[in-house]
């Protein structure tokens, strides 16, 4: 199951176009058993594809409620063994993209062809690892991610230059991933009145669909960062549904209705 651009070349998203809606989570929360049960909910709620978070014991690239998950999902017993054996169970009922989002260290350390062989076995369509450097992807790991058919997502900031997210996007297959800032993910300085970003993204001949993310909470956020993007990616308000609510399961797919209008 492959998420993959129509054209070669980007164009700036028109409202015609309807807009990708990416729903991220942490594996393994708010019980270790629900993870199967989170994936049908997005799914069947009308999201575009989804992002499953790897637990890690030092997730600095996240924010305090992703953090949290993290802890939550490590203290539950949620491993990438068992991960993948959840993603097995269920790989036939799966119809749109699953991406798994991490850190390196964990998946060298489970072995990186091992890795994307279990992935693909898996039903995953690719991959983002924000702390893989692009150099040591070109050299060691981008040959086994085709060798597996496996999608690979950079992310580039407003900081950002256009060469560089030239060459971030060439190195990348299924979408780019536009973040708000160099900070951590739930940070509420977010990139939706950054006209200027977006509008910087929208012009340039990207060949991927470009997916914002890092901040958006409503449906009034997903509207105005969709307006020059193709998408958008939702992480820390999904999250802190599922580990502050009892009644988590309803009001996940509330707030995906509300989404998607």
């Amino acid at each position: 199951m492959k998420f993959t651009h129509q054209d070669n070349t980007h164009l700036p998203a028109s409202n015609i176009q309807p807009k990708l809606l990416n729903i991220y989570f942490t594996a393994g929360i708010p019980q270790l058993e629900h993870t199967t049960e989170i994936i049908n909910l997005i799914q069947d709620s009308g999201a575009n594809m989804m992002e499953i978070g790897m637990p890690y014991s030092d997730p600095v690239a996240d924010g305090p409620v992703i953090s949290q998950a993290h802890e939550l999902a490590l203290k539950n017993g949620m491993t990438i063994e068992k991960l993948f054996s959840q993603l097995k169970s269920i790989k036939n009922e799966i119809r749109i993209p699953i991406i798994l989002m991490g850190y390196i260290n964990p998946v060298l350390s489970f072995g990186f062809e091992n890795f994307c062989r279990e992935c693909s076995e898996s039903g995953v369509s690719g991959l983002i690892i924000p702390d893989l450097p692009p150099i040591e992807f070109e050299k060691n790991y981008q040959k086994i991610l085709k060798k597996y058919n496996l999608n690979f997502t950079f992310l580039v900031t407003p900081e950002t230059s256009d060469d560089r997210i030239l060459y971030l996007d060439s190195l990348s297959s299924g979408f780019l991933y536009a973040v708000s800032s160099s900070s951590t993910t739930g940070n509420n300085n977010v990139v939706l009145k950054n006209e200027d970003y977006l509008s910087r993204l929208a012009s340039l001949p990207l060949k991927n669909p470009v997916m914002i993310g890092f901040g958006i909470k409503s449906k009034e956020d997903f509207e105005n960062v969709t307006e020059k993007a193709d998408g958008g990616i939702i992480g820390t308000a999904f999250v802190n549904i599922l580990l502050q609510n009892r009644d988590w399961k309803t009001k996940a797919i509330d707030f995906i209705h509300s989404i998607k209008g």
